[in-house]
């Protein structure tokens, strides 16, 4: 919160005596909670504990999270601070700013800051703690993530982080440098540096990334966005020159074939309408499908009015996701990899019932319970989306708007279909869709399993 202070000086908005507030506030609370923790408490964390960490955790950055908006009075409303909250830390980038130009720099820095430090968060949690915890099946995901070893979670869990957090920042910093250069100012290179590495969304300009009209910025953008939803396992081999080692990658592979293949699809039908170059056309195409499949959500061109064909195509591509790993949202690629492999086997298993024809990734067998907890994720993610979009129907909300309030918010997105859009925003959604979209942002960003578990009654038995 602090590291806005210099923004909120140089543009003289008097909200200095405001952030400091919200930082003391915040840093007095932890003060005492870790005073409170060294009294007595064991080291040694169970499983249980660390569902426990991880949900309470990030509840508890989203609730001080709130206190920049509430006490400046950027967004006076609770309901709306912690969506927009929430929003940045789970790095979904759904917003409900009408007029995102007319807040105050230093607190547009802080909304930014929020996305980088989840961005972060979660990939510390799925390269680090979630293997730990066997959620979701990503002990496969991770399994070469350098360091990682789980019989023994200290100090190499602190070293890892490490090693992912000096990847992060200095693209990061790569990025916010390319965007200076290339003609942002400083202010919204940093901001757009924050929220493309951790695949956030959330932008300085009510039109988004459509507000810069140098395609210069916008190749730089896509290049980085495509980085940041690449596992950040391959990302450390491919810094150490070990770029063999990521071509092999069959997740890799599939993410970009399955990128550059839809991008063209869109980039032919956007210059069939014959309103673009086909540069331009291309570069709009990628553009809009690096955004969505990498859940970052930035905007370059109001992708529903290119035609239903391609509305539909984005609906559907909001339940892909990019790589495992990184700070994308979503399904994630390796997962509907996976389920493709083990249905066709399937057939073959119906002819052969007698063989063991076991599922393979990367040359390796894959066990039959990360098989079945991914069969059981994804049944489990479709149910929710079903019964989110019923409950936000419920509420009077259109259907196109249900759907794509729930798809994207689970997804971590940002902008969805119908009233929630890609030129839309979220303030008009009544307050208890809000606190449901914002249950179901947290929800996708943790892998569901991680809260879905808090609410099973074995979960609390001592036994």
């Amino acid at each position: 919160m602090l590291t806005c202070i210099p923004f909120s000086f140089i543009e003289n908005d008097g909200n200095i005596k405001d952030i400091l507030l919200a930082a003391w506030i915040t840093g007095a609370s932890g003060a005492i909670l870790l005073l409170n923790s060294r009294r007595g408490i064991s080291n040694e964390l169970n499983k249980r504990d660390g569902y426990l960490i991880v949900v309470l955790g990030w509840l508890s950055m989203s609730l001080f999270g709130t206190l920049p908006y509430l006490i400046t009075g950027a967004i006076p409303n609770f309901t709306d601070a912690f969506f927009e909250t929430l929003a940045g830390y789970s790095t979904t980038g759904a917003s409900i700013l009408t007029d995102i130009e007319a807040v105050d720099k230093s607190i547009l820095f802080w909304r930014s800051l929020t996305q980088w430090i989840g961005g972060m968060g979660i990939i510390v949690l799925t390269v680090a703690v979630l293997p730990i915890l066997g959620v979701g099946g990503m002990q496969l995901f991770v399994a070469e993530a350098p360091g990682i070893s789980p019989d023994k979670l200290q100090p190499r869990i602190k070293e890892t982080a490490k090693r992912l957090w000096y990847i992060y920042l200095g693209l990061t910093v790569t990025e916010t440098l390319a965007l200076w250069t290339s003609g942002m100012t400083f202010f919204d290179a940093i901001n757009h540096g924050l929220t493309t590495m951790a695949t956030g969304g959330f932008s300085t300009h009510n039109d988004s990334i459509a507000a810069f009209s140098s395609p210069l910025i916008q190749y730089i953008i896509i290049f980085f966005m495509f980085l940041a939803g690449t596992n950040f396992t391959m990302a450390y081999f491919g810094l150490h020159g070990q770029f063999l080692k990521v071509l092999k990658n069959e997740e890799f592979r599939f993410y970009l074939l399955f990128t550059l293949l839809v991008s063209l699809v869109v980039g032919f039908v956007i210059y069939g309408l014959g309103n673009e170059t086909m540069e331009k056309s291309f570069r709009d195409g990628a553009f809009q499908v690096v955004s969505i499949i990498t859940t970052t959500g930035y905007v370059s061109h109001d992708y529903t009015a290119w035609t239903p064909f391609v509305t539909v195509l984005f609906f559907i591509l909001m339940f892909v996701g990019a790589s495992a790993g990184s700070t994308a949202g979503g399904v994630k690629i390796v997962r509907h990899i996976l389920l493709i492999r083990n249905s066709i086997l399937e057939l073959k298993r119906q002819v052969h019932p007698s063989a063991i024809i076991p599922v393979r990734f990367n040359g390796k067998t894959v066990s039959q319970e990360i098989i079945y907890n991914i069969l059981a994720f994804i049944m489990i993610y479709i149910l929710i989306f079903a019964l989110g979009s019923i409950a936000m129907a419920m509420m009077g909300v259109d259907f196109m708007t249900a759907v794509g309030s729930v798809a994207t918010s689970l997804g971590n997105i940002g902008p969805g279909i119908g009233s929630v859009g890609p030129v839309d925003n979220f303030a008009h959604l009544p307050d208890g869709g809000k606190w449901l979209l914002t249950f179901l942002m947290l929800l996708g960003r943790l892998e569901l399993f991680t809260v879905l578990i808090l609410f099973t009654p074995y979960f609390w038995r001592k036994n």
